[in-house]
């Protein structure tokens, strides 16, 4: 049997598991029709693997019995097509590089919520002194930590586009945060093919597996209540009545631990729900509950999620660049009981934005559209909110949305949007709404100081 493989895009993913595969005998091929990174270039040179970028040489790439593909190619594309009409088989780099370690997995998937709950479920393992690597769409890849293979536990963040390229890839815990509609295009617009790349994750556990679930989402209860799942089953809900739940602010656990929401520095609903989750996740694996409180207090979310910038007058600034579908922009606005100035737009996805309206009426004061084409977000809200303002400069948005904005209210930017109409990337939207925000504080300290 032919040890040739190609890797198709060579980004962290792509990289990591080229690096591997090269570690493992085979004879490594790495595609990419964009550009490769720098960084990414000299680690494959280092490792003396052959590459190319800006084209996919499918006279080579056929000679593969294994392709590799980057998650973000869709199995709809015509390099993929081509290798399945020729038998080629095709997988992610989660599914070839899970093969070749004897770690615990811990999986966690879900629409909105997956990073935050990632983030802190490898804190409360690794601040417990457990032998742990972060990968998956937070941290290194997958591949590429099991190379030298050296943890005993790996907290892997998974998108349903990774999920995709499963066959049989079992983790120990598996954990479902929510899901709610997203990459619709991926899907054939069918929510169903879109559950059922979700479940993906369980089909191959095991009795002695576990699947941590929030069993408040109807999608999530319907799609448990048909499968035949052999792991045990943690239910987790914001309702009394289930073993992991929330009861007057407190998050209760089996055996009658208790954790209250205010001793922690996560804020919302929906964070109480990663919180239960992450625990459950961290007392499977023995985790002392002593240890999970001290924790709680010390873990540092990651930038773009609901991430408090700077205050300027008394009125709070949070960057919520990465909400980018209406689904996590209710999670923002629910997450806040204080008067909202709310900045939003980009490229719509197609959003529902009947979801947020009861939020939307309850909580916001005034809405700054930032993006080239506002017209949906502004058609749909400008019954609601008097006070509008539309603009295509982040440093507009910020002065505008402050001129709103009374004491003690919370200026939220929380696109439900993508940003690539005026930014790179949501990180790079993030980025410059911090910057023109520090540079608006200092502004105001300058002149405070004149005074």
């Amino acid at each position: 049997m032919s040890r040739k493989v190609t890797i198709l895009g060579a980004g962290e993913s792509g990289t990591g598991a080229a690096l591997l595969a090269k570690s493992k005998g085979y004879d490594v091929f790495v595609s990419d029709f964009g550009k490769i990174k720098d960084s990414y270039k000299k680690e494959l040179t280092d490792a003396g693997i052959a590459y190319e970028e800006g084209k996919h040489s499918t006279d080579i790439i056929f000679e593969s019995s294994l392709i590799i593909k980057s998650p973000g190619i869709s199995e709809k594309a015509d390099i993929i097509k081509k290798a399945q009409a020729k038998n080629i088989q095709f997988i992610d780099e989660i599914e070839f590089a899970a093969q070749y370690t004897t770690a615990k997995i811990i999986a966690i998937t879900g629409t909105n919520g997956k990073t935050t709950t990632t983030l802190l479920t490898y804190h409360l393992l690794k601040e417990a002194g457990l032998n742990v690597g972060l990968a998956g769409n937070v941290g290194q890849s997958l591949a590429k930590q099991i190379v030298e293979d050296k943890y005993d536990y790996y907290v892997v963040e998974m998108s349903s586009f990774q999920l995709d390229g499963t066959v049989y890839f079992k983790p120990f815990i598996g954990v479902l945060l929510n899901i709610t509609p997203d990459h619709m295009d991926r899907y054939d617009y069918k929510l169903s093919n879109y559950v059922d790349s979700k479940f993906q994750l369980v089909s191959n556990m095991a009795e002695d597996d576990h699947f941590i679930y929030y069993t408040d989402n109807v999608l999530i209860q319907e799609g448990v209540g048909k499968r035949s799942i052999k792991a045990q089953l943690h239910p987790v809900s914001l309702k009394e009545g289930v073993a992991v739940s929330t009861v007057n602010g407190e998050m209760v656990f089996e055996g009658g631990f208790k954790v209250d929401q205010q001793d922690t520095v996560l804020r919302g609903e929906h964070n109480a729900i990663n919180m239960m989750a992450a625990i459950s996740a961290a007392r499977i694996l023995g985790v002392d509950e002593e240890s999970i409180r001290q924790s709680l207090k010390t873990f540092k979310n990651a930038p773009h999620r609901m991430e408090y910038v700077a205050t300027i007058n008394n009125v709070d600034f949070v960057n919520d660049s990465k909400a980018t579908n209406v689904d996590a922009v209710k999670y923002a606005l629910d997450s806040f009981n204080t008067p909202l100035v709310w900045i939003a737009g980009g490229i719509d996805k197609g959003n529902d934005y009947s979801l947020v309206m009861e939020s939307v009426n309850a909580k916001v004061k005034a809405l700054v559209c930032l993006g080239k084409d506002n017209s949906k977000l502004r058609d749909a809200f400008h019954e609601q909110i008097i006070n509008l303002l539309e603009t295509d400069n982040i440093k507009d948005a910020v002065r505008s949305a402050l001129g709103y904005a009374e004491a003690h209210d919370v200026v939220l930017l929380s696109p439900a949007c993508a940003s690539f109409d005026l930014f790179k990337n949501y990180e790079d939207r993030g980025d410059q709404f911090k910057q023109a925000v520090l540079e608006l504080k200092q502004e105001f300290e300058s002149k405070a100081l004149k005074q």
